[in-house]
């Protein structure tokens, strides 16, 4: 008998959809492509010897530890060097806040289970990551655009969308994916003094906030 497979899974299923990256992705693998829809970096830049060296290094002095099952949380010294490197703006946290991941859409992942039930409002710049939207959409969240220009999201429009209740606000505020565009620094304030105002969370997505020139 052939198994059934339709009714099997979860009903959650029925909002996913194919990654819209992943097909992006498939793009770049010809050479005659170059791809700006992706946040790909240069092969060229890449610090493949650095890499070589530093995993001989681990290798050579800890490898039944590295190869080794660790706990959930991550490897703690590089928990410890996370945290240093935080306070480095003024953000005094310790491992006990620090989760290490496996890239940012596992992140992303956790954070929609751990927050979002079926019919959540989330406040999302317009545009705003597409990955962040696909791994929401599994768990029901309806987003609530706030729209943005050339400085970034926009906080004038923010407080009439705080009023009706969302369950957290995303933002990238540093070379915003796909804009591109900076948040000002009076807006970064307005945006913390509304959201603490309100009580809302603030989720901010960083990836390039080090890769400035």
């Amino acid at each position: 008998m052939e198994t059934p497979w339709d009714h099997r899974y979860a009903q959650r299923t029925q909002r996913m959809a194919s990654s819209a990256i992943r097909e992006l992705l498939k793009l770049t693998e010809s050479p005659e492509i170059i791809s700006f829809a992706g946040g790909l970096p240069s092969p060229d830049v890449f610090p493949v010897e650095e890499f070589k060296q530093a995993c001989d290094r681990v290798l050579c002095d800890h490898g039944p530890q590295a190869l080794q099952y660790s706990t959930t949380e991550g490897f703690v010294p590089l928990r410890q060097m996370i945290a240093r490197h935080t306070s480095r703006y003024g953000i005094e946290i310790n491992i006990t806040n620090i989760l290490i991941t496996s890239g940012s859409q596992q992140a992303l992942d956790l954070i929609g289970k751990i927050f979002i039930n079926p019919g959540d409002r989330i406040l999302v710049e317009s545009p705003t990551y597409l990955g962040a939207l696909q791994a929401w959409n599994a768990y029901g969240a309806e987003y609530v655009p706030i729209p943005a220009d050339q400085h970034g999201m926009i906080t004038d429009a923010l407080e009439g969308a705080l009023r009706t209740g969302p369950k957290f606000i995303y933002v990238l505020p540093n070379f915003q994916n796909p804009t591109g565009t900076t948040l000002s620094m009076e807006r970064r304030l307005k945006l913390v003094g509304l959201a603490d105002f309100y009580g809302v969370p603030v989720i901010e997505d960083d990836p390039y906030g080090q890769l400035r020139f």
